[in-house]
């Protein structure tokens, strides 16, 4: 069983929302490591200036290298309002000349940074149980007894750019998370906007009365939604002919029911009054005539209810027709037998007749068409049952030797209950629906269905034309 789609407005919320919501992630983690990279820059920048600054007070005395750093300075390098900052100068012949001893050396394969024209090099490493970040400038120094180069570092723990990192990250989220509330807010409303002409739709169909079937106005939604419009227009097209065609169909049939119910009215209320055992019996068998006349009217109008009210397709299931119109000759002998008439069936020997379609209700068809033949056919008359393979089909053919139908009177005679004139002479108590359920079940079965004059005869051919089935 095919899920149900489930609401057309939560579907658009989440198409539109979660992918936004995606998008806007990606989009915080690249800003915030945009802004973890323009502040480590900076930061960098800062180190680097501490740097030069400690390298402007490294120069040769007397032949040494010697570092004039003030006492108010090491204090500030020893303690930062941001952090902890370490220092270290170190001689050219690689003796500690000022700061910490043992701050960590620069490791090998550390590259020299592009960013700024010196020879300095940052890397992490850690001091004292804490992450620091160094920048290690390399500084000639010179006088007239020596010359050399001197190795300054300043080292600072990652105490402010943990913070700038925690609050970039915090103004990053709780920037984005009012952007996608907003826009969250934004699709609600455009959504609830859009479907409102789908939920004034709704609301007509809805307060329509049971007998309302006119079209709904498709300009009342958008033009996408207009083909469902549409189609909804031609169902409801379909229903009011449905219900207009079941509602002739009971007319009709009660129209047709009353008169034989009446004439049994009247026979066994004749009955009841009869004292005589012979006139008794004559009604008897009136009554008996009727009961058969009502019966097959009532099969008939059953037959014809269940084809035009039933399914529109029929099962596809290979039915030989040859078979089907033997077994309505040997069903219909004794009737023929009854009246002198020779009935006659012809089927080319080992042609294929087979033909898709519902063996009972080809069966009706054909049985319709051979008990008309019979009824119609004056005593010592004949009826051909005729099946044939063509080139487009299979063929079925009823002629009979009975008055024939008039050319103006062709197509009437496939309405319910119309008789022609020649067939109310020869069978009053016809029923008129014969060929109409003949022809609804030639349309189901895709056949086509013609009349015609029986040669060399006053008489009708009935041709049913049930055309190849095309392979897919």
């Amino acid at each position: 069983m095919r899920k149900a789609p489930g609401s057309l407005r939560n579907q658009l919320l989440r198409w539109l929302i979660l992918p936004l919501v995606a998008l806007v992630a990606v989009n915080a983690v690249s800003l915030y490591r945009d802004a973890l990279e323009a502040g480590d820059i900076a930061y960098d920048r800062s180190l680097l200036a501490s740097t030069r600054a400690l390298a402007e007070r490294v120069s040769v005395r007397g032949g040494k290298v010697v570092a004039d750093v003030p006492y108010v300075a090491l204090d500030s390098f020893e303690t930062d309002t941001l952090g902890r900052i370490y220092y270290k100068v170190t001689g050219p012949n690689g003796e500690t000349v000022s700061g910490y001893d043992d701050l960590p050396p620069v490791p090998e394969g550390v590259p020299r940074s592009d960013l700024y024209p010196a020879l300095v090099r940052f890397y992490h490493a850690e001091y004292n149980g804490e992450p620091v970040r160094i920048a290690a400038l390399h500084q000639p120094v010179f006088d007239d007894s020596m010359r050399g180069i001197a190795l300054i570092q300043v080292g600072e723990t990652l105490d402010a750019r943990r913070a700038l990192s925690r609050r970039i990250l915090l103004n990053t989220l709780w920037r984005q998370a009012l952007l996608v509330l907003a826009v969250a807010t934004l699709v609600w409303f455009a959504v609830r906007l859009v479907l409102r002409p789908l939920m004034a739709l709704k609301t007509e169909v809805e307060t329509r009365s049971l007998s309302d079937l006119s079209d709904v106005d498709p300009a009342l939604v958008h033009k996408e939604v207009r083909p469902l419009v549409t189609a909804m227009n031609g169902a409801m097209t379909r229903m009011q002919n449905l219900i207009a065609s079941q509602r002739r169909f009971i007319a009709d049939a009660s129209h047709q029911l009353r008169t034989p119910l009446t004439v049994l009215k009247t026979q066994a209320e004749l009955a009841l009054r009869e004292d005589d055992p012979a006139a008794m019996r004559a009604i008897v068998r009136s009554i008996a005539g009727t009961t058969d006349s009502a019966i097959h009217l009532a099969n008939r109008l059953l037959t014809l209810a269940r084809i035009e009210h039933g399914s529109g397709s029929v099962a596809s299931v290979p039915v030989s027709l040859a078979a089907v119109a033997g077994q309505v000759g040997l069903e219909l002998a004794p009737l023929a037998v009854q009246k002198g008439i020779d009935l006659a069936l012809e089927a080319e020997d080992g042609a294929d007749t087979t033909v898709h379609g519902q063996e009972l209700l080809l069966h009706e068809l054909v049985s319709n068409l051979a008990d008309n033949a019979i009824r119609y056919t004056p005593p010592g008359g004949s009826v051909q049952l005729r099946v044939a393979r063509t080139e487009t089909g299979v063929l079925l053919e009823v002629t009979d030797s009975g008055p024939g139908i008039l050319d103006a009177e062709m197509e009437k005679v496939f309405m319910p209950f119309y008789r022609a004139q020649a067939s109310l002479e020869a069978n009053p108590g016809g029923t008129g629906l014969g060929l109409a359920i003949v022809r609804d079940i030639a349309t189901m079965h895709g056949a086509t269905l013609a009349l015609e004059r029986a040669p060399h005869s006053h008489g009708l051919k009935v041709s049913v034309l049930f055309f190849r089935r095309t392979e897919s």
